[in-house]
């Protein structure tokens, strides 16, 4: 595992990892990385609206926002979608969880990690998921957990767009460049059915994030004609030789 590159999408539910970094995940498993998707609920109590009007059942909600995620997860080619059914509007993590979480982190030595916004007060998932991510992270960079395996390093941690973006204190510091890999996106984004309002809101995002690379990449002056982009906020300083 230590020889491959890979990364991991810590996702509050089974959703979000489509809107909002399924062209990072595309785009990276081309480039020969291996990325693992961690669903921590369905989103099956509040993010399944639909579903509960056409009256359908608590497994037939999950079993079906199951499907929509492993549909997805092919258009983008996940390498690996793993999903932990805890419930969510609250989740909540318990020990055994966690170290559930530290044990595939330390197993996968990710390059990157992914996960929500620091903030959110529209959503507490999500916000709650990003401090799970952070606290897996440092459980398992210490070398007094499990002692003998092969601790963590320093993968980064992206945060990626949250929805109503300017009431979430969330500020991009990163724009990838997903056009490449845009018909896989918006592929995945299409088998959400049970969030059809949401499929043209995250094209606009991606064409506006699209507008912000090409600006920010040179602009008028010879910006890369990015046509989809997404935009991430890194949490940790990163160690570079040149600038």
């Amino acid at each position: 595992m230590a020889d491959k590159k890979t990364a991991l999408v810590i996702s509050a539910h089974a959703a979000d990892f489509v809107w909002r970094c399924g062209g990072a995940i595309a785009l990276h498993q081309n480039r020969g990385f291996d990325v693992t998707v961690v669903c921590l609920s369905y989103g099956e109590r509040g993010e399944s609206a639909r579903l509960w009007k056409e009256n359908k059942t608590l497994d037939e909600v999950k079993s079906i926002r199951r499907l929509e995620a492993e549909n997805a997860a092919k258009a983008l080619n996940v390498h690996d979608l793993q999903f932990f059914d805890l419930g969510d509007y609250p989740l909540e993590l318990d020990r055994d969880a966690k170290f559930k979480l530290v044990d595939l982190v330390r197993a996968l030595q990710p390059q990157f990690m992914l996960s929500h916004s620091d903030y959110d007060p529209y959503n507490t998932d999500h916000m709650y998921t990003t401090r799970v991510a952070m606290e897996v992270r440092m459980i398992a960079q210490a070398w007094g957990h499990n002692p003998g395996e092969k601790v963590l390093g320093a993968p980064q941690l992206y945060l990626f767009e949250p929805h109503q973006t300017e009431q979430m204190g969330w500020k991009p510091d990163t724009f990838l460049d997903i056009t490449e890999v845009w018909d896989q996106k918006r592929a995945a984004i299409e088998c959400m059915e049970g969030q059809h309002h949401l499929w043209d809101y995250y094209t606009n995002v991606a064409q506006n994030r699209g507008n912000h690379f090409r600006r920010n990449s040179g602009g008028m002056a010879g910006g890369r004609p990015a046509q989809y982009a997404e935009g991430f906020q890194s949490v940790y300083p990163r160690c570079v030789d040149e600038l």
